[in-house]
């Protein structure tokens, strides 16, 4: 299939203008399967949890509407972050198609003052079919901790759809080695520019990037401009644990040594 990262630069509260700037760079690329940044409609530097509440979207919200109107004109998928409204507030993203929302996760590990403001996923990594293959999701912060990527991969992913706004500069190398120990295709997008409200100045550091199970990044862009980047991938060869003869990523797990 052919796979795409969106790399965009939001303006804070601007959800309207925002989703049509992701609209436009999609437009420029005729893809099955599109990445979108973590919190792409809304920005990322809350001030306080009215401002929250107000950008928070149900799952049905303007945004999804929006990305499932134009995953049906194109007959492709897209992966999403945004500000969920439910039982309580989530940094979430969806996996839509024609149909709607596919799937739902919720960012399970927050950074920094996102714990003021949202709640902890609590759905697990789940992982759903699509007609390329098996799609899970993880969201920014959630590189760090291996166990995040090892949790999709057990269940089966064969492509990690990762929307992101870096402000560490460790995750694009850092999702090679992901990729590789779990031999599973990854597809980190990214924001670029920066965000100073309420005394907090972020600055994002794009680099939107897809990864293969060997390690070989397919292609990276850059860290100052919104643009958009694919590769052709099949992901059946995330099919495959096998390193050699001898070793295999599933097989020589040795989970009765695994303790603290």
């Amino acid at each position: 299939m052919k796979l795409a990262v969106v790399q965009t630069n939001p303006v804070f509260g601007e959800v309207k203008s925002n989703i049509q700037e992701a609209i436009d760079l999609m437009d420029s690329v005729n893809a099955d399967f599109y990445v979108l940044p973590e919190l792409f409609n809304t920005g990322y530097n809350f001030i306080n949890a009215e401002e929250v509440q107000k950008l928070a979207e149900p799952t049905g919200g303007i945004t999804m509407r929006a990305m499932q109107e134009w995953a049906t004109n194109k007959n492709c998928y897209v992966v999403y972050g945004f500000a969920e409204k439910n039982e309580n507030i989530f940094n979430s993203s969806a996996l839509v198609d024609s149909q709607g929302v596919i799937g739902i996760y919720r960012k399970v590990h927050l950074f920094d003052r996102e714990n003021l403001f949202f709640s902890p996923g609590n759905l697990g990594f789940p992982v759903y079919e699509t007609r390329f293959g098996k799609i899970g999701m993880m969201i920014c912060f959630d590189w760090i901790f291996p166990e995040s990527a090892r949790s999709l991969m057990l269940k089966g992913a064969q492509l990690i759809a990762h929307p992101s706004n870096l402000v560490l500069p460790y995750c694009p190398d850092a999702m090679v080695t992901r990729c590789v120990e779990n031999k599973i295709f990854a597809a980190t997008a990214d924001r670029v520019g920066n965000e100073e409200r309420g005394g907090y100045k972020l600055k994002f550091i794009g680099m939107s990037e897809i990864v293969t199970p060997d390690g070989t990044v397919l292609c990276r862009l850059g860290s100052n401009e919104s643009s958009i980047s694919f590769a052709e991938v099949d992901l059946s060869f995330a099919l495959s644990k096998k390193v050699n003869s001898f070793n295999d990523l599933l097989d020589n797990r040795r989970v009765e040594q695994y303790h603290r």
